[in-house]
């Protein structure tokens, strides 16, 4: 038989030990290394069965060991000082403390998962292992963030392998009372809920759980509470399980929800409401509508609310793909939304919001990623690159406007150093530089030698081999309990060979599968018997992608050959726990997706931050770091005829750089039994990429570029009874509808030769017509550039042009005329056009009513 529900009885902690509770509660723990090796102290193994959770952990201790540790007064000691400093950290001002005012109090940030700590499994993938990282970031600077997601009772999911290679799922259900999470409750002691209106009379309540992140509370919204009827119960039963109106649920309790537990946190922690709020991904994008509903509530139209809500929105897209994004049949959204759910708020004009056919797509669906962005005055990409392919995605909310011109910006993801570099290495830059901050030592000092940071490194493989042995003993026990364990588990891998790490969530376009396209040649590779290669391989794919799963099965076959087992494994059940080992513990981290599919690709930085070299497609943030001395880009073959081709043309390249120049270099040994070429490049890649990796400067960026220019923007919304923002709501409403009328009339130029030269001042006269529409409305500009194959500008620049009062006798009648010069300031192909613009001091940019009259002559 099996138990319906499985708890921890604990021993009592002493009253000399309450420090540890303190210290458990709070995950800091998760990244705080002297808080570990406490906890590590108690009882090694419970540590390590516990997978490193100081929750369950002391669950497990036994009484009479809690008595021993209560009577040893050094660790007393120990304990309560790392309680003091944990104090600290939480008080102390840090870096946001020291920006000048004003300044936000509050900064909201929702994103659908967040990968804090294997303690707390609430992440898929580099989704939530981010927004996780983001908050880590957060705290260390200051940055008062408070984040907001659900708490799924069952996580992901956790997999298993058959021996036939195919993924299983199982969903074993989480207790919340053995989480670092308590309960949000009322001065009374009641737990705090809240509720959402649904159709047919039914309702939907959550209760909120906090996650202690540092400085930064998390609040979880859970539903499976009795004062949900059964179905209801299970909202928030699996991240990103089921479909449909499941799924919009979920985001429905996300965003609407999210913004009312923040509410309801603020009243009762004497905190300030937020002024800025990031919406991680479109699945928390009905956080928007909520606020336009209390605004529409406090006097406010929905014009008039919107501007004020988009003002202090920040929006990130992760998705470089249309099939990414969380799109629901119109109809649905109508239900929803014409009941009880957001007062104020009507169903056509939310569906509005979401509307895909301005953008190419049907006429049928609702886009939760468009809606974001027509929610958030700021949006932005994760990497250079996937800002540019997110421009070109969707450039039809703004037609008329180049791809350049789509207000879409890119800051570049970060990993956090501590929680992602290894001990090891933290150690090293302690005894030689006193600072745990691996992003800012100096690792090209040439007093740490390559001894040293080589013999670093193979400890750290050797790790990662004796972890790898050990999950497979426990997989192989699970699956045949009553067997004998096979000897050749302890031959897996050798922490002499030159180890290949890849782990990721397993779509196709990620092509786990791209090295067995030539089997013998990888079989070579791996067998050489000179200088033989190892591949740690793990990831999950979706539980209803079977495509994701026959690329899984696929390479758990190739790896169960008998002669390959050694070299080539297979982990599953990729997570946190296995993470913090594989990356410290490989050499080379190999990346190959379609490119340019790949948003950005951490998984990459963090075993860059441990001295692992890249081997990698030019996607994501490799594109902007790859410098050839810190790994090897494998070449794109965009011009293949067809995708077989490019896999074909992709793995050859992938094959010829790993025999002739990775494998090569790694084994090039000098007198001393040091790879001095690979330990050059090893400290170079440390060196110049732990500092832009870190999600500290990812954090800082978003606060200078993002956070802060939004508040500022909210801030002068809300001035004077929120007149600014009825003034924003008008002045759109008056150009969009004079908008038809205008016209650029006709261009004329004048100033250069038959054969421009670079110096040459070309003069423009520009008559335009404006209809009702005022100068002080717009901006009259040309638009410059490089013209392309198609006549379409490249490389474009744009200068205004002024407004002449004393027009030539030749202007035609009803039109208003401007004139300007350009500099011809450069040689080759060169073109021109004007064009007419929105102008107004509250619009971010020219685009952002999508609204442009270009010059057809």
């Amino acid at each position: 038989m099996k138990a319906i529900r499985r708890f921890t009885v604990r021993a009592l902690i002493p009253d000399s030990l309450t420090s540890l509770t303190a210290l458990a509660a709070n995950l800091r723990w998760s990244w705080h290394e002297p808080t570990q090796r406490l906890f590590d102290e108690i009882a090694p193994d419970v540590w390590r069965e516990s997978d490193h959770d100081p929750i369950s952990g002391l669950g497990l201790v036994t009484p009479e060991r809690l008595a021993e540790l209560a009577a040893d007064a050094d660790f007393v000691g120990r304990a309560d000082a790392l309680h003091a400093d944990l104090r600290r950290y939480l008080e102390e001002p840090r870096w946001y403390q020291g920006l000048p005012d004003p300044k936000p109090q509050t900064i909201a940030y929702f994103s659908p998962e967040f990968g804090i700590a294997a303690a707390l499994p609430q992440y898929s993938g580099g989704l939530g292992i981010l927004a996780g990282d983001h908050l880590k970031s957060a705290s260390d600077l200051g940055v008062p963030l408070v984040g907001v997601g659900l708490l799924y009772r069952s996580g992901y999911f956790a997999q298993s392998i058959t021996n036939d290679g195919w993924q299983q799922e199982s969903y074993p259900v989480q207790d919340p009372d053995g989480l670092p999470v308590t309960v949000l409750r009322e001065p009374d002691g009641t737990p705090v809920t809240v509720t959402l209106a649904l159709p047919d009379d039914r309702s939907l309540s959550a209760r909120v759980w906090i996650a202690e992140v540092g400085r930064v509370p998390l609040l979880l919204l859970d539903t499976d509470i009795p004062e949900n009827v059964a179905d209801l119960r299970g909202v928030t039963d699996r991240l990103y399980g089921g479909g449909g109106e499941h799924r919009l649920l979920q985001e429905l309790l996300l965003g609407i929800g999210g913004v009312r537990a923040i509410k309801q946190w603020s009243e009762l922690t004497d905190h300030a409401l937020p002024q800025v709020y990031h919406s991680n991904e479109g699945h928390a994008g009905f956080l928007g509508l909520e606020r336009i509903s209390d605004l529409v509530g406090n006097g406010l139209s929905f014009d008039e609310a919107l501007q004020l809500v988009r003002g202090g929105t920040v929006f990130t897209t992760h998705t470089p793909v249309p099939a990414g994004i969380d799109r629901f049949d119109r109809e649905v959204i109508t239900r929803y939304f014409s009941g009880d759910l957001l007062p104020g708020v009507a169903a056509p004009d939310v569906l509005a919001l979401g509307d895909e056919t301005a953008n190419g797509g049907s006429a049928d669906v609702f886009n939760l990623a468009i809606m974001g962005l027509r929610l958030a005055q700021r949006a932005n990409g994760v990497s250079r690159l996937h800002g540019e392919v997110s421009r070109a995605m969707f450039r039809g909310l703004w037609p008329g406007f180049d791809v350049s011109d789509v207000p879409i910006t890119s800051i570049t993801n970060g990993v956090h150093a501590p929680s992602w570099t290894d001990p090891s290495l933290v150690d090293l830059a302690v005894d030689r530089w006193g600072t745990t901050d691996t992003s800012r030592a100096d690792w090209s000092d040439p007093s740490l030698s390559d001894a040293e940071l080589w013999s670093r490194k193979h400890g750290t493989r050797e790790r990662l081999v004796a972890d790898v042995r050990r999950r497979i003993a426990d997989g192989y026990r699970t699956q045949n309990p009553q067997a004998v364990l096979p000897s050749w588990i302890d031959e897996l891998l050798d922490p002499e060979v030159l180890t290949i790490g890849f782990a990721r969530r397993v779509p196709s376009y990620k092509r786990l599968t791209l090295m067995l396209r030539d089997p013998d040649r990888l079989r070579a590779i791996l067998l050489h018997p000179e200088r033989p290669v190892q591949i740690v391989v793990a990831g999950k794919a979706h539980p209803a992608d079977d495509d994701g799963k026959r690329l899984i099965q696929r390479l758990v076959q190739f790896a169960q050959d008998p002669e390959l087992r050694s070299r080539i494994v297979f982990l599953p059940d990729y997570g946190i726990g296995m993470a913090k080992t594989l990356y410290p513990g490989c050499d080379v981290w190999l990346n190959n997706p379609l490119r340019p599919l790949e948003a950005c690709g951490t998984s990459g930085m963090k075993a860059a931050l441990n001295g692992a070299l890249n081997l990698s497609i030019l996607d994501g943030w490799w594109n902007e770091y790859a410098d050839g001395e810190n790994g090897w880009v494998i070449p794109s073959a965009d011009g293949a005829a067809d995708d077989q081709e490019r896999d074909a043309l992709e793995a050859t390249a992938l094959y010829e750089i790993l025999e002739h120049q990775l494998v090569p270099r790694f084994y090039e040994r000098e007198d001393d039994g040091l790879p001095q070429r690979w330990m050059q490049m090893v400290r170079h890649t440390i060196s110049t990429l732990s500092e832009p990796l870190s999600a500290d400067r990812m954090v800082r960026e978003y606060t200078e570029r993002m956070y802060l220019p939004a508040a500022a923007m909210e801030r002068e919304l809300n001035a004077s009874d929120q007149q600014r923002a009825r003034e924003l709501a008008a002045y759109k409403r008056r150009v969009r509808e004079a908008w038809p009328q205008l016209a650029v009339a006709h261009v004329e130029s004048g100033g250069v030769d038959a054969v421009p030269q670079v110096g040459d001042v070309l003069r423009l006269r520009a008559y335009v017509q404006l209809g009702s529409l005022s100068p002080e409305d717009v901006t009259v500009e040309v638009v410059c550039g490089v013209p392309g194959a198609g006549g379409e500008l490249l490389d474009i620049r744009t200068q205004p042009l002024e407004q002449q009062q004393s027009p030539s006798t030749s202007r035609p009648e009803h039109t208003l005329e401007y004139a300007g010069t350009l500099p011809l300031d450069r040689a080759g192909g060169f073109g021109y056009t004007v064009r007419i613009v929105p102008r107004h001091e509250l619009l971010l940019t020219p685009a952002e009513l999508g609204l442009v009259a270009v010059a057809d002559q």
